[in-house]
């Protein structure tokens, strides 16, 4: 512009046109930085800040904690919440921290499915955090502390055991669980008192299955139980003595999640049991290798955010 020259109400409007476009293209910049497709796969940070956000929150939700060699599943349906096993002693405040980071002040369900510290060390913690309307546990008594602890926690809340039986239905907000095991009121094996659970959201399946053994595995298919399931936590972190492959023909997954510890002592998963859930074609997750896993189901599919 020449010195002198005056400006135009033309020249306003121009310039005011090219400002409206600058600031346009920033925010389209901007917005795509910010945007995962969902052929992106969050990490583990990138799937705690999801759910605190809010993401995560329609339909389904259950969270595998990473427990190491234990197991602690976290299950949530809108306004409802439940939790099957705690971990170890040592995952007490991990396991308590991981409800509380999802706003969860209330658990609708809090089932040991058996007294082995590993599923349930974290138990009293978790009892004596939150509010628990109702506690599953199988007609079965350990002598140890972490178990000692466990009853202590119930006694101080005044609560109420309610041991599994077969083909009891519960309602987990829009969904809705079954008892499935044990079948039994005596085993050899304290892994057979496991609690087994079907959950239904929808046309979608979840089976979790404790530390569950062939024994138990034959008895609910003796008592010919719909087993099928499209995600199958698998039992015992892959131990060979679970998993039986009778067992996956009646269950069918098509997805298999286990939680096991990284270099653990017990060479969990067994390489046959991982071999028998190839041979039935589920697609395999393990907390060793990816931590935390999530899967979130919409009543149609499940999604797995963690693989």
């Amino acid at each position: 512009m020449k010195k002198g020259a005056k400006i135009t109400a033309r020249d306003i409007k121009t310039l005011i046109i090219l400002v409206v476009f600058i600031i346009l293209v920033i925010f389209k910049i901007s917005g795509e930085n910010n945007f995962k497709s969902s052929g992106d796969v969050p990490g583990k940070k990138d799937i705690t800040s999801f759910e605190k956000d809010g993401i995560i929150n329609d339909g389904l939700t259950v969270h595998f904690i990473d427990v190491g060699q234990a197991d602690s599943i976290l299950i949530t349906m809108k306004d409802a919440a439940m939790l099957i096993d705690a971990g170890n002693n040592a995952d007490s405040q991990l396991v308590v921290d991981y409800i509380k980071d999802r706003g969860i002040t209330t658990l609708d369900y809090v089932v040991a499915t058996h007294p082995h510290e590993d599923h349930i060390g974290g138990m009293d913690a978790v009892i004596n955090a939150f509010e628990v309307k109702s506690i599953i546990m199988p007609r079965v008594e350990s002598t140890t502390k972490t178990f000692e602890d466990v009853l202590e926690a119930i006694s101080n809340k005044g609560l109420k055991v309610t041991p599994p039986v077969p083909g009891t239905k519960y309602p987990l907000g829009e969904a809705e669980f079954t008892i499935l095991a044990p079948n039994s009121e005596a085993y050899e094996d304290t892994n057979d008192y496991s609690v087994v659970i079907k959950l239904q959201y929808g046309a979608t399946s979840f089976l979790f299955t404790g530390d569950a053994g062939f024994e138990s595995e034959e008895e609910m298919l003796e008592k010919g139980y719909d087993l099928r399931a499209d995600l199958l936590k698998v039992a015992h972190h892959g131990s060979r003595y679970s998993t039986s492959m009778e067992f996956l023909e009646a269950v069918q997954p098509k997805i298999a999640v286990i939680s096991v510890g990284e270099d653990n002592d017990y060479g969990h998963p067994a390489p046959e049991t991982l071999q028998r859930l190839r041979q039935a074609g589920a697609e395999i997750y393990r907390t060793d290798e990816s931590g935390t896993i999530i899967a979130t189901s919409d009543g149609k599919a499940i999604e797995m955010l963690n693989p």
